[in-house]
């Protein structure tokens, strides 16, 4: 009985650890940026490969935990986030707060072992998003916006691990998902309207649900699509994509602007859901493509 109990204890801890720190989200941010070094680096160095994994995990770990302190009585109110360890009252302020700290200090202490220009972006991806980004949103849509920019951090991170430089190639991958987090994030304040609105959350760009959110949606799938093609066309030094390359990723932007599309004229939850699966797929396909592009050409 006692090591039922012990073991659903254990259980309990690890289950909350991951949710204060949204491990999965903080996986796919180390993916991003694992794939941004990939393409700055002309030779893989796993001990930079490692330290940027745990760096870049630790930062969103620490911005998130930060994130649930602040938004706690808000996050009780929504379904969506109501059972989150500091709004359920399973874990105290103070000890979120505590991993909360740990994580920033060893976040950017990491990252600058790799050099201080990765440790710079990192802490102003943690201070945007905290301190920013995350007391915006019950003020105004324009969060999106702010909130956009810590978003758009992880896959340029990489490059400047890789090179200790910000030039056009890095610049190039935080615009590629700069402007995805847009149909992204509308597309998720689309179908969790209802849930973000009991903790005063306006997440879309015209507060409604309306053919404004959708025409918007849309014009930022393609400006996310032409970014993600400038590589093609020799204009980024050496972020460069092959011919092959940019048809897939052109085919990948079109099925990304098809769920748009499909937004725009069904306007129902069902098919925000769709674009937002979508949204993830691209930017994750994307990031392949792109490295495969570069180790096989």
């Amino acid at each position: 009985m006692s090591q039922a109990i012990t073991s659903t204890v254990k259980h309990s801890i690890i289950s909350d650890f991951k949710e204060i720190t949204k491990m999965r989200l903080a996986l796919s941010v180390v993916f991003s940026s694992v794939a941004g070094y990939l393409l700055g680096v002309d030779s893989v160095n796993y001990q930079t490969l490692i330290l940027l994994a745990f760096g870049g995990y630790f930062m969103v770990g620490a911005s998130n935990a930060f994130n649930q302190i602040i938004e706690k009585d808000l996050d009780a109110l929504m379904d969506r986030t109501k059972n989150r360890p500091v709004a359920a009252g399973r874990m105290s302020v103070n000890t979120a707060f505590a991993i909360a700290t740990i994580f920033t200090i060893l976040g950017i202490v990491i990252l600058y072992v790799i050099n201080p220009q990765t440790a710079m972006f990192g802490a102003i991806s943690i201070f945007l998003y905290t301190c920013v980004y995350t007391p915006l949103k019950t003020k105004t849509p324009l969060s999106v916006f702010v909130g956009a920019i810590p978003g758009a951090i992880p896959f340029m991170l990489g490059w400047v691990a890789a090179t200790d430089d910000f030039g056009i190639e890095p610049g190039t991958l935080f615009a590629i998902q700069f402007f995805w987090q847009f149909p992204h994030f509308w597309a998720i304040g689309w179908f969790l309207f209802e849930d973000y609105k009991k903790g005063g959350f306006f997440m879309l760009p015209t507060r409604k649900q309306d053919r404004g959110t959708a025409v918007q949606t849309i014009v930022y799938t393609v400006w996310t699509l032409l970014a993600s093609l400038v590589p093609a066309f020799g204009f980024t030094g050496k972020l460069y994509l092959t011919p092959i390359s940019a048809v897939l990723v052109g085919l990948l932007g079109l099925g990304l602007l098809y769920f748009a599309i499909q937004l725009f004229k069904k306007m129902t939850i069902e098919a925000a859901k769709k674009l937002m699966l979508a949204s993830v797929s691209y930017i994750t396909l994307l990031q392949i493509v792109y490295v495969l592009d570069k180790f096989l050409r």
